[in-house]
């Protein structure tokens, strides 16, 4: 197993877990109410394409430092769930930008796969929402070296993570016509 990176403070940890969760959420919900119109000399639903690129690495990254955590490469696991975070929070940033320039875009479709698109849409954002506490806790547990509570954690996260990031890329799929 791995030494532990941080000091363990579970209080305080908590407290910046959860404030960092509430703004992300509240500023995500904002998104709604807020449409910058600007001409970036670019089509801003590069960002959009941004997204899914980097969601499909993660789930990738997901898949691999699984597969190293059970074959008890724990650096390798370390190294690549970090990659996961980072890549986690370029997307969020390519996120917002893309609803801050674009807005929001409305699903074309119709019939059956109407009713799939916003079946994979609710579960995502549903999902999404609750994610970003659990990444954190995930790797808090982690990094302070508490690996019981790491693994029991990580057996929640992991699959809601690896959810999120795939569904992320499958809505993208479908919606992508209609930008």
């Amino acid at each position: 197993m791995l030494t532990p990176v941080l000091k363990k403070n579970d209080k305080q940890a908590k407290l910046l877990i959860l404030v960092v969760s509430f703004v992300v959420f509240a500023a995500v919900v904002a998104l709604g109410k807020i449409k910058l119109d600007v001409d970036l000399g670019f089509n801003p639903h590069f960002f959009a394409k941004l997204n899914a690129i980097l969601n499909s690495t993660v789930a990738f990254l997901l898949v691999a430092a699984l597969a190293a955590v059970k074959q008890r490469k724990f650096l390798w696991h370390k190294r690549l769930m970090l990659v996961a975070i980072i890549l986690s929070v370029l997307f969020l940033i390519s996120y917002i930008c893309h609803h801050l320039f674009t807005g929001d875009t409305k699903f074309g479709g119709e019939g059956t796969i109407r009713y799939i698109y916003f079946f994979i849409l609710i579960t995502h954002i549903f999902l999404a929402a609750i994610i970003l506490p659990f990444i954190l806790f995930t790797a808090y547990r982690a990094l302070i070296a508490e690996w019981p509570a790491h693994k029991k954690l990580a057996r929640i996260t992991w699959p809601i993570w690896f959810y999120v990031a795939i569904t992320g890329v499958v809505v993208y799929l479908l919606i992508s016509p209609y930008y």
